[in-house]
């Protein structure tokens, strides 16, 4: 199973390249896309709603300001969905983060620090290490490196 990176804009990439690089670190097939709740709906919608048949396990969504991303993500799919508030706005990212949190009952998001991707990466990693061997030894040989600090 791979994983999907989404962002609602462009510039959001370098906060969310720390969950690209730990998918990459631990094995894990990811894609990073760029899409808008607020700016491109339709296209959230079509991706949410058939990301399982496309081979998706998890997706992470970042976001700032308003950021309904992971929320909008998370009505149109029943895969497990992880948001990652951005910082950048007047608020620090505070923002963001009470809109990714505050999700209603039947709707729910995993969520991570402000400018948290790359633990966002890591918990997909044990979402899908649950059925899946291989990803769980890479992350016991990841957490193992801790201990060697």
């Amino acid at each position: 199973m791979k994983v999907a990176v989404l962002m609602g804009s462009a510039s959001d990439k370098a906060k969310m390249a720390p969950a690209m690089e730990m998918l990459g670190q631990l094995g894990i097939e990811a894609v990073e896309e760029v899409m808008s709740a607020h700016r491109t709906p339709e296209v959230v919608s079509g991706f949410a709603s058939e990301a399982r048949e496309m081979g998706y396990g998890v997706i992470i969504c970042g976001a700032g300001m308003a950021a309904h991303l992971a929320g909008a993500v998370a009505a149109r799919t029943t895969l497990p969905v992880i948001g990652v508030p951005l910082s950048g706005s007047p608020l620090a990212g505070v923002d963001a983060l009470y809109a990714t949190v505050q999700m209603p009952k039947g709707f729910p998001v995993a969520t991570v620090a402000v400018d948290g991707a790359a633990n966002a990466a890591l918990l997909a990693a044990e979402i899908l290490a649950v059925h899946d061997a291989d990803v769980a030894a890479r992350l016991a040989e990841y957490r193992a490196g801790f201990a060697r600090h």
